[in-house]
């Protein structure tokens, strides 16, 4: 598949799961929530890390490349990599915890974090010629 096409899909999923976390925060569900927003990230890290030729299978490895590949690198905020990070713990939490630990408040944080991910994504790719 053309590097573009992935990349420009992936942000495509970000936006909806971000879209999908307000709906699923709505209906009374923060796990979900959190775990649509973690993904939106995800996918945003993802799309950043193909547009270097980096590909990963494992959240851990996508992860620790996105913080070694684009914040230590200056060329994204340090805050990105924190938010990428503290998403996947909450999601991890969301997802295999019995009781519920998040709450609506977390979940809001994180939709904000999610959005600001996006958009520095989006910037980012623009600013490359890959969007």
């Amino acid at each position: 598949m053309n590097i573009e096409i992935e990349v420009a899909a992936l942000v495509q999923k970000a936006q909806k799961f971000i879209g999908s976390a307000g709906l699923l925060r709505q209906y009374g569900d923060p796990a979900s929530a959190a775990s649509r927003l973690y993904y939106a990230m995800f996918y945003c890290a993802e799309a950043l890390l193909l547009t270097k030729g980096l590909s990963y299978s494992r959240h851990g490895n996508v992860i620790a490349a996105f913080g070694q590949h684009f914040v230590k690198t200056g060329e994204l905020p340090p805050e990105m990599h924190q938010w990428l990070r503290s998403a996947f713990d909450k999601r991890q939490v969301a997802d295999y915890e019995a009781q519920p630990v998040l709450t609506d408040a977390d979940v809001r944080v994180m939709e904000k974090q999610a959005q600001q991910f996006l958009t520095s994504t989006q910037e980012y790719l623009r600013r490359q010629g890959f969007l």
